[in-house]
């Protein structure tokens, strides 16, 4: 019966997106049926077949070796930002230094590797190898992957040269594919916390889910023409770095740009994602004045209960579950996976699928204040045209984050019993 359940769970999750489609006809639905198919085989191989995880588990490596050498740099400045296992002195690393400050060294290191044609060249054959499987646009289908391992906001400031050329209803599918990825240098905190097998099975399904959802959510209609990314930004890698009089722009000369363009980046990110937090904050403060037992937690695990039943869950489970799902959505991952990290490994407890689908759906970064860093993040980044319509789709940015996690962890559970 719960296996039932939680297929028709499945169901109503894509039917959601559905429902709430900006344009029901021009939905790619050959497209979308090849990508849930895929998403299937993938489900059942990683959480099948130890080769699986183990390949995953390796490229996430490759990026936390890569988010390490950042933190020297870090270090040498601010030592008593970082923590002892990297050189420094901190107990612990904020928010900040673990997830932004790191983008100091990726955006110019993507950076070089556009300046010398390598990156282009890489997009360029992705782009096509994943289009030509999804049906779906060359750099949509790349940034997917790139969102993967890099996260939201370092994704987005290593394509601003594409992110600035694109139409703006383009840019609000990436910012609500940008609602159901993690960053590679958190992964392994994740791992500590919750089973790491079922955090690393979730990365993949979430960037499928998200263009599944993206597709039915926000079809955009791409023309052949725009359908480019042999060239970022419209033009070649050699000439984005040109000067006016036709020369290529001096190596460090354009390095120090990419540096500057990254800290600022950093400093609109972490304005934007204070403010929304403290925002939420608010909102339970007048909640609470009304009634103690208010909260957007409370209000929103209410509100999230019949999703969190369609798991294919008992009414007890489902009630917890969705407690767990409100509160990541109004606070982040961190603070669900702390509260469960005791005792969430304990198949006994808890049940493999209840552990599966919890596991799966808290990894993503789909809550309130994403909204804020990935706004954040195209301020930065793309035209005033982009900005603004991208403000306007807040709620379906929420939308695109949960519906991937839903589906995420639905597909999980599938397998999981």
């Amino acid at each position: 019966m719960y296996l039932i359940v939680n297929i028709i769970g499945v169901l109503v999750y894509l039917g959601i997106a559905f429902l709430f489609s900006k344009s029901k006809k021009t939905i790619n639905w050959r497209s979308t049926i090849i990508v849930l198919v895929l998403n299937l085989v993938i489900a059942w191989i990683l959480t099948s077949f130890a080769w699986g995880r183990d390949a995953v588990q390796a490229a996430a490596n490759a990026f936390n070796w890569l988010v390490q050498v950042a933190y020297q740099g870090i270090v040498f400045a601010l030592p008593n930002w970082v923590t002892p296992q990297f050189g420094g002195t901190a107990k612990s690393m904020n928010f900040v230094t673990s997830s932004l400050l790191p983008i100091l060294l990726i955006v110019p290191m993507f950076d070089i590797l556009t300046y010398i044609g390598v990156l282009p060249w890489i997009i360029k054959w992705i782009g096509r190898g994943l289009s030509a499987i999804t049906g779906q646009p060359k750099f949509e289908s790349f940034f997917s992957v790139e969102m993967m391992f890099l996260g939201n906001t370092e994704a987005l400031a290593v394509s601003r040269l594409q992110i600035q050329t694109m139409r703006a209803e383009r840019n609000v599918t990436l910012a609500m594919m940008s609602m159901s990825c993690i960053t590679a240098s958190i992964v392994g905190a994740y791992t500590q916390m919750v089973p790491g097998n079922y955090v690393l099975t979730a990365i993949p399904l979430n960037i499928l889910n998200a263009i599944i959802v993206t597709n039915i959510l926000n079809p955009v209609k791409v023309t052949k023409d725009e359908d480019t990314i042999a060239k970022i930004g419209g033009n070649s890698a050699a000439e984005e770095a040109e000067m006016d009089d036709g020369k290529k722009e001096p190596f460090f000369s354009f390095l120090g740009d990419s540096i500057l363009g990254a800290g600022r980046l950093i400093l609109i990110i972490t304005a934007n994602v204070i403010a929304f937090v403290a925002l939420a904050a608010l909102i339970d403060r007048l909640l609470g004045l009304i009634n103690p037992w208010l909260s957007l937690e409370h209000i929103l695990g209410i509100i999230m209960f019949p999703f969190a039943w369609l798991m294919g869950l008992d009414v007890h489970d489902a009630f917890q579950f969705a407690q767990y799902m409100g509160t990541k959505l109004v606070t982040n991952e961190f603070v669900v996976m702390g509260k469960i990290a005791p005792t969430i490994h304990d198949v006994a407890k808890y049940g493999a699928h209840y552990q599966a689908q919890l596991t799966v759906f808290l990894t993503s970064f789909a809550n309130f204040s994403t909204t804020g860093m990935i706004i954040g993040a195209f301020k930065g980044l793309a035209d005033k045209e982009s900005n603004t319509l991208i403000s306007k789709n807040v709620g379906y940015m929420l939308l695109s984050g949960i519906l991937v996690s839903l589906l995420s962890a639905g597909i999980v559970g599938l397998f999981i019993w």
